[in-house]
């Protein structure tokens, strides 16, 4: 009997994990250090064909997870892993004149993602160890500046296959800087409005 009840906890804790959703976020965070050697061995075709790979599954994963009614714990830690590991190996190699050409990342635009992150990451952080707070919810600020960055890389990666260099790419830097510098005025402002609100309960 108690075999019995064992197995079936067992069995609902597999495949609480193996979940299409979180084995396509596995899947994406795979895909990043081939995305890096392909860079790194000036395959431009290979990493924006890589790149836009992960980019389907994440899209993939959120939609399965919805459709499929496959949330889970581990996935609301796979999915959020997956794209930033994904966008910070992205935004470093871009940055790189000597592997990233014609096209290049400059490096205040990554300077400013990175800080952005951080101070997300810390606000989570302090919002976890003050009223414990796990799950979060995306602005819409938030979803512009991901679909900016997201897009920004795609670009330069298309671009640098193409082997041109347009001069509209100071603008499309200057957009994802607008958008990523207001979404994190946003998060840091409404970060010290939640914990004065958490604060007076």
């Amino acid at each position: 009997m108690n075999d019995a009840i064992n197995q079936e906890k067992s069995q609902t804790l597999r495949s609480d994990i193996l979940t299409i959703p979180n084995l396509l976020s596995i899947f994406r965070i795979l895909l990043v250090p081939i995305f890096l050697w392909s860079m790194l061995n000036g395959r431009s075709f290979e990493a924006l064909l890589i790149f836009f790979l992960a980019g389907l599954t994440d899209l993939l994963d959120g939609f399965t997870a919805r459709v499929w009614h496959q949330r889970s714990k581990l996935g609301t830690v796979l999915d959020p892993a997956g794209d930033k590991l994904l966008m910070a190996a992205s935004y470093v190699i871009l940055t790189l004149p000597s592997v990233a050409a014609p096209n290049f990342i400059p490096l205040w635009l990554t300077v400013i993602v990175f800080a952005r992150d951080l101070l997300i990451v810390t606000g989570a952080f302090i919002a976890f160890l003050s009223w414990r707070q796990k799950s979060f919810t995306p602005s819409s600020l938030g979803k512009i500046t991901t679909a900016c960055q997201v897009g920004t890389v795609f670009l330069v990666l298309l671009l640098n296959y193409l082997q041109v260099s347009p001069w509209y790419m100071i603008w499309v830097y200057g957009i994802t800087l607008f958008w990523t510098v207001a979404s994190g005025v946003h998060y840091f402002i409404y970060g010290l409005s939640a914990l004065r609100q958490n604060r007076k309960i």
